[in-house]
């Protein structure tokens, strides 16, 4: 064993009476462990902690600041109040608002074309479950608040209606052609799908979002549930595409290639949604 010389190197730079031989990983001083950061690759001293923070804190609100959007989550507060309205008209016997707004894949089809019930869906909700209604809109209301005032309304709304749009796309994709489905999980799914890839991207920590996700998800094949799975997977790939196209787009100059982006994502999910169009038979 050899001795260490004892030396002015060998003490913390902040507390010169304790003797230390842990140097810091981005200036090299000597730190005691009540100054030691502990990082994956090393240890950082307090002044060396705030510069770092402070260069990540200029970086983040900048990126924000081109993504955030202003005042009350207005659209958010919207579409759960015409939801409920919509819930409400749904038990008045004689309406048919139900049979108005429910999607069917076949009405996308050569000799019943209802498109727009590729996104009216989203409004209605089984009646015999008020549970179903219940828990999307208090998802929504978690997630659309976040998503809203981080990325704006307008942007929000985009997510909001092309994530409705993929979870119709889902159904027709992969289920039979008269399956009846209400509900909005497929855009409730594109909402936790887009703020997973924002958080990635950003450097956030999403485990609990890809626990939920998988919980939900599961919860989605399990026999006797009745859930349009197929609703939630297609919103969830959709929302997390209009995600990265938000996240990959957010420089000012990048409106016009944002925008070219997500029409181009509509109208190819647009164009898969009238498979019955295209291929009656199949």
């Amino acid at each position: 064993m050899t001795s260490v010389p004892d030396s002015a190197a060998n003490y913390c730079y902040r507390h010169p009476s304790r003797q230390s031989f842990v140097l810091c990983q981005r200036c090299g001083r000597t730190i005691c462990p009540d100054c030691q950061t502990v990082g994956a690759v090393g240890v950082t001293c307090p002044e060396c902690m705030r510069e770092q923070r402070a260069s990540a804190a200029r970086t983040k609100p900048a990126i924000l600041t081109r993504m955030t959007g202003q005042g009350a989550p207005v659209v958010t507060y919207s579409i759960i109040g015409l939801t409920l309205l919509v819930f409400v008209l749904q038990w008045i016997p004689g309406l048919g608002v139900t049979n108005a707004l429910f999607f069917t894949p076949i009405t996308v089809s050569t000799h019943i074309f209802e498109p727009w019930r590729l996104f009216t869906v989203v409004l209605v909700h089984s009646t015999s479950f008020i549970l179903h209604v219940a828990l999307n809109m208090y998802t929504l209301w978690i997630f659309g608040q976040l998503l809203e005032r981080m990325l704006g309304r307008v942007r929000f709304l985009a997510l909001y209606l092309i994530s409705a749009l993929a979870g119709s796309v889902g159904v027709v994709l992969l289920s039979s052609p008269t399956t009846q489905v209400v509900g909005a999980s497929g855009a409730i799914f594109g909402l936790m799908g887009a703020f997973l890839v924002i958080q990635r991207r950003m450097g956030g920590d999403a485990r609990q979002l890809l626990v939920l996700l998988g919980i939900n998800l599961v919860i989605g094949f399990i026999p006797g549930l009745n859930i349009a799975w197929q609703a939630h997977l297609g919103g969830l790939v959709g929302g997390a595409l209009v995600g990265l196209i938000f996240m990959e787009t957010r420089k000012r100059e990048q409106k016009g290639l944002q925008i070219v982006l997500l029409s181009a994502l509509t109208v190819v999910l647009l164009l898969l949604s009238m498979r019955y169009v295209f291929f009656p038979l199949v």
